[in-house]
């Protein structure tokens, strides 16, 4: 069992950065592909970034090639999301998830875990 935790969402102006954590329990935390993922009001879910076990594989999704860093640290058991040049476009509440498998990290449908989301607010 795997308990995530998200924070460091907030309201920031369009240029402004954000750092998104993801805290987890559990003690197989290195075990999980890690995503993040994102919704905006309307709009269906939509996969944002993922990186590999070890921390070696990082996937983005184009909107935000260039911006946003995804990585992690096993010994804290937490991933982040460095959120940089942000965009009104970017405001969704943002989630993060726990992949055991890894074998189709963009389909949030295979995730196992989930935390309870940050909302992110930019502002033109």
């Amino acid at each position: 069992q795997v308990q995530l935790v998200e924070s460091g969402g907030g309201l920031v102006q369009a240029g402004g950065s954000l750092r998104l954590s993801c805290a987890a329990s559990g003690r197989t935390f290195s075990s999980y592909f890690m995503g993040w993922f994102r919704q905006a009001p309307g709009k269906e879910r939509e996969f944002v970034a993922a990186i590999s076990w070890n921390g070696y594989g990082r996937y983005y999704t184009d909107s935000v090639k260039g911006r946003f860093t995804i990585s992690r640290d096993n010994a804290k058991k937490t991933a982040y999301l460095q959120m940089n040049s942000l965009k009104p476009e970017d405001t969704a509440v943002y989630y993060c998830a726990a992949d055991l498998s890894g074998s189709d990290f963009y389909n949030g449908d295979t995730y196992d875990y989930w935390g309870q989301g940050t909302q992110v607010t930019v502002s033109s």
